[in-house]
């Protein structure tokens, strides 16, 4: 059960800032289907970073001595850097939305061609291969141990320190901390309130005295910001820090969750574990022991292993048919901002 719990939130996690990241471009009336060419984008940055940082030995010591605070300095730090690339990225649909007023829905589709593209050819001129890798085990660098909390291997946490202290990553614990925080934002403060007035009646909301365009562009911003860090969370905790210019659908399933959740972050949160709970079944189902007596009940069912691959996009199909009807999208989202029209 700690497996199946551990697993599924390293799913979830990624599922869940990505799909708030579309919360917040939809909100503001912006369509970002761009999410998975943006969580490309910010796979490549975070390993890259994370492949100079390490190139230039400034944590050489700090693995060497088993130094944990340096290390999630250094983990921090790249989420930093690539919410800065995946907000930068973001700003060729920004313009083409807001100052173009290009159909969005073509221009995240351009962005989610181009990313791809982009992240291969750059990997190809870096490394001479197809996917860029770290040196060693980088996943385990960031990863939270019982040592880190000074008890011994052998000590016993119990169910909830063995679930939720040992062998995670600490950046899933930043990512739900960030979803909290930006939840809040968004529905209790001035600008989560101009931001969503902007997605609903932008008319009305200009009529106020608020910046539609730029209240677009900060939406979009925080959106591919989000989607970056999502991309290297992915990237960290799912890919063992590699990037090859996919991320496994991940960004359209994002958009999935989104849907399911009807743009509310404790919805959000709930469909993101439900999504997670199945994309951990599809990549785990041989070594799933669900009752802890050693017996893999999943791994004994005759079914092909095809199946539990298609599994979470098959009942991605099945939720949103029976709840797209329910759903209600901002009702200016994805129409041009005109200021002479009313």
């Amino acid at each position: 059960m700690t497996f199946l719990i551990q697993q599924t939130l390293i799913y979830a996690v990624p599922l869940m800032i990505v799909a708030l990241a579309g919360v917040f471009a939809e909100r503001s009336g912006i369509i970002n289907l761009a999410l998975e060419g943006i969580m490309i984008f910010g796979a490549f940055i975070g390993v890259l970073f994370v492949q100079i940082m390490q190139q230039t030995g400034a944590f050489d010591g700090a693995k060497s001595d088993g130094n944990w605070l340096a290390l999630q300095g250094l983990m921090l730090l790249t989420m930093l850097v690539t919410a800065a690339a995946g907000a930068l990225f973001s700003l060729l649909l920004s313009f083409a939305s807001v100052n173009l007023r290009a159909d969005q829905t073509i221009g995240g589709t351009a962005l989610n061609l181009l990313a791809p593209a982009l992240v291969l050819f750059l990997i190809r001129i870096i490394a001479n291969q197809n996917t860029l890798y770290i040196d060693g085990d980088a996943a385990s660098w960031f990863m939270l141990r019982k040592s880190d909390l000074g008890f011994g291997r052998n000590d016993d946490l119990g169910f909830l320190g063995e679930t939720f202290l040992h062998r995670v990553y600490p950046a899933t614990y930043v990512c739900i901390l960030l979803f909290v925080v930006l939840s809040i934002i968004l529905y209790k403060t001035k600008f989560g309130l101009r931001l969503r007035s902007c997605g609903e009646n932008p008319q009305a909301a200009d009529s106020l005295g608020i910046n539609v365009y730029q209240m677009r562009y900060a939406g979009t911003s925080i959106s591919g910001a989000l989607a970056g860090i999502g991309g290297f969370v992915y990237a960290l905790t799912t890919a063992n820090c590699s990037s090859n210019g996919d991320v496994a659908g991940f960004g359209f399933l994002a958009l999935a969750v989104m849907i399911f959740g009807n743009w509310k972050p404790l919805n959000i949160a709930g469909a993101a574990l439900l999504f997670g709970l199945f994309k951990c079944v599809a990549a785990s189902y041989t070594s799933i022991d669900i009752n802890g007596d050693g017996v893999y009940l999943l791994a004994n069912i005759p079914i092909s292993p095809h199946f539990y691959r298609m599994l979470p996009y098959l009942i991605t199909l099945i939720v949103l048919a029976f709840t797209s009807k329910k759903s209600r999208a901002p009702k200016a989202e994805g129409i041009p901002y005109d200021k002479g029209q009313r």
